[in-house]
């Protein structure tokens, strides 16, 4: 494994409606804000564009040492317990000299329950 920059993938749902899509890019350019030597895409698991695997790959491609993969879910749904484990298998297989390590869900993260109880009692 090289001394590479981290690539992290946020995952989201997806949506046909592209307006859906800005939460998710605003992370991301906060995100390389924060730390411009990190690489940072997003990815959808359906209904958007650029998918897990095609994330990954420019990830790769633009020298990623390591992938962290960020669900940006409230909770461990069908989708993250079912579908994510596959897709992860998948792309380990595809770039087996770059680890994939997966974080868990946002919404399970202390933290994000804090801010969204502050958020409900502000409004």
């Amino acid at each position: 494994m090289g001394a590479g920059p981290v690539g992290i993938v946020l995952l989201a749902h997806g949506s046909r409606d592209v307006r859906w899509r800005a939460p998710v890019e605003a992370v991301a350019r906060r995100v390389a804000e924060r730390d411009p030597a990190v690489l940072v895409r997003c990815a959808y698991l359906e209904l958007s564009q650029p998918d897990l695997h095609a994330a990954a790959a420019e990830l790769v491609a633009a020298g990623s040492a390591r992938i962290r993969v960020l669900p940006l879910f409230l909770g461990m749904g069908k989708h993250l317990r079912e579908d994510l484990p596959r897709l992860l298998e998948d792309l380990r297989a595809r770039h087996p000299q770059v680890p994939v390590e997966l974080a868990r869900a946002v919404g399970e993260e202390p933290q994000v329950i804090d801010l969204l109880a502050r958020l409900a009692l502000e409004s």
